[in-house]
C-alpha cells in the first residue's frame, strides 16, 4: 500500500442505519468496496441519535429504540483515490448527506523504529 499523503481528502458519508444496497447494509457495501479499491481506511461511526432532512428524530433511548440509528462513514485517502472512489459509490446512494472537506494527516500507522533504515 502507498503512503498516505499528508495533504489529503475525507469523505464523509451520512446515512441511517437501515440504508441497504444489494441486499445488504449500504455502510457495509461503501466499507467493502473502499477496501477492494485499495482505500487507505475508512471507519463506521453509530450515533445515538440524530435527524436529518426529514427532521424525523433518530434515538437510541430505551423507551424509544430506532431501527435506523445515524451512521457516518470516514474515509480519509489521497486527492486523486477520493475522487475516484465517489463515482463508484454514488449509484449505491440512496438518500444520504456526502461532504468532502481537504485535511491534513499527521499520522498514519505506527512505524517500527527497531528496523534500520
Amino acid at each position: 500500500m502507498t503512503k498516505l499523503p499528508s495533504d489529503a481528502k475525507l469523505l464523509r458519508i451520512f446515512i441511517g442505519e437501515s440504508a441497504r444496497f444489494d441486499g445488504r447494509p449500504l455502510y457495509e457495501a461503501i466499507v467493502l468496496k473502499a477496501r477492494e479499491l485499495g482505500l487507505h481506511g475508512a471507519t463506521v461511526l453509530r450515533g445515538p441519535m440524530g435527524f436529518g432532512k426529514s427532521s424525523r428524530l433518530h434515538t437510541a433511548k430505551i423507551l424509544r429504540l430506532s431501527e435506523d440509528l445515524p451512521l457516518v462513514i470516514e474515509i480519509v485517502d489521497s486527492e486523486d483515490k477520493i475522487d475516484a472512489f465517489w463515482p463508484v459509490i454514488e449509484p449505491m446512494m440512496g438518500s444520504g448527506l456526502v461532504t468532502l472537506e481537504k485535511v491534513t494527516v499527521l499520522r498514519y500507522g505506527v512505524e517500527d523504529l527497531t528496523k534500520p533504515a
